[in-house]
């Protein structure tokens, strides 16, 4: 059960026409693409995706991208948007979204239930956290990764003993109980859980008759603690590492994904074939640079630590440190540098960008500058605190 609802209102204007699992990523993915590789890779085939916030640009993606499943061999791939069947109101809350589907575990049955959240950026194989749920003996299983103590504002805080069973919780905490560690990283849940089907039912089913929130974090996990049958996984890598994670809740969290895939060395590698990420395919046509410098008055096409996906041009300009996505074109003498370009974004002859986040179908007027004068910026669009200008899909800019 994919939780793929949520409305993304600190991405906005990423989020203004799609949900925040839609936004696109990386240049040719969705958000929701990794979440849906891991449980393909893993041999998870029986997958419901929850929507709610416009999720029309999502549910197409998942209808044309992953369309993989096989009905004949018990394979599927659905989204269910707020049905109203136990009420008349949307899904009030991550614990309620699996309440108002109970219908759908009645039908199946399963023993277990993994729940994922659509807006996470990572790869894990499932299987080795299933293995050790069933192990251990436990009704609930949460998977972990470490952050900085700086971040527990944005996270559930997680205390464990030394068998991995969980002692403690704290929902988003300003400061944690326990102190750090000497490395200065917190334990913090992932939003990843593994139910035994008859607790998750029980336990959804128990919250909705009371006044709470109806929230995993908040709500359910604190409540069965007690019992001592939750336990906690910690996400590694095949090295035995804390594994690459990445909440993408912000739009600072979103920008620094991205550019964590544009090192010289990535901190997260798209290059794994034992563990591919899908996406909806799409027949682009090969990326292309044109221009040297002996040619055309001094015009040099380069684009140095970028992806450039297909369809992109290069036409004279220079990039650096960004993101091209399909049929992004940066014309004679333009600079990129440190940005992301969505689809169909074109860069005017002259124009200079940095650090900045431009979405789908925006024309960049010749000579036009961003992120060179903060004050001027906020005048004509978002800037985030840390400095980086967000323009929207479609946006208008004038010379």
């Amino acid at each position: 059960m994919i939780l793929a609802g949520g409305q993304g209102e600190r991405l906005y204007p990423l989020t203004k026409d799609r949900s925040k699992p839609s936004v696109p990523f990386g240049g040719l993915y969705r958000i929701i693409d990794f979440t849906l590789s891991n449980c393909v890779n893993s041999g998870l085939r029986r997958i419901y995706v929850l929507t709610q916030y416009k999720s029309s640009s999502l549910m197409r993606h998942i209808k044309l991208g992953w369309n993989v499943f096989s009905s004949e061999m018990g394979e599927y791939i659905h989204t269910i948007p707020p049905q109203l069947r136990v009420g008349a109101q949307w899904y009030q809350g991550t614990a309620d979204a699996l309440y108002q589907n109970i219908y759908q575990l009645e039908l199946e049955r399963p023993k277990r239930v993994l729940i994922l959240s659509g807006d996470h950026v990572y790869r894990m194989d499932y299987g080795p956290m299933i293995e050790a749920h069933v192990q251990s003996g436990a009704a609930v299983s949460i998977a972990t990764a470490l952050v900085g103590a700086a971040e527990c504002s944005r996270f559930g805080v997680i205390e464990t003993d030394d068998a991995n069973r969980v002692v403690g919780f704290e929902e988003k905490p300003q400061a944690p109980r326990r102190p750090p560690g000497p490395d200065g990283l917190v334990q913090v849940s992932m939003g990843i859980y593994i139910f035994d089907t008859d607790v998750l039912v029980r336990s959804v089913s128990e919250d909705a008759k009371r006044a709470t929130t109806h929230d995993f974090g908040r709500d359910i996990i604190p409540a069965l603690i007690p019992a001592g049958r939750v336990h906690a996984f910690p996400f590694r890598d095949p090295e035995g590492a804390p594994g690459y994670w990445r909440d993408i809740g912000t739009l600072a969290s979103y920008y620094e994904a991205n550019m964590d895939l544009v090192h010289v060395s990535p901190v997260f590698n798209l290059y794994d074939k034992a563990l591919p990420l899908r996406t909806h395919p799409r027949p682009l046509p090969p990326a292309k640079t044109v221009f040297a410098q002996e040619f055309e008055g001094g015009r040099l096409g380069t684009a140095l630590d970028c992806l450039i996906c297909g369809g992109a041009i290069v036409s004279g300009g220079k990039v650096e440190r960004s993101i091209l996505s399909p049929f992004v074109k940066v014309n004679s003498y333009a600079r990129v540098e440190d940005t992301i370009l969505l689809d169909r974004v074109v860069v005017g002859r002259h124009a200079k960008i940095r650090r900045a986040i431009v979405d789908k179908d925006v024309h960049i007027p010749e000579g036009f500058t961003i992120g060179y004068d903060r004050e001027a910026d906020a005048k004509r669009f978002l800037v985030t605190p840390e400095g980086i200008a967000v323009i929207p899909k479609g946006a208008l800019l004038e010379d």
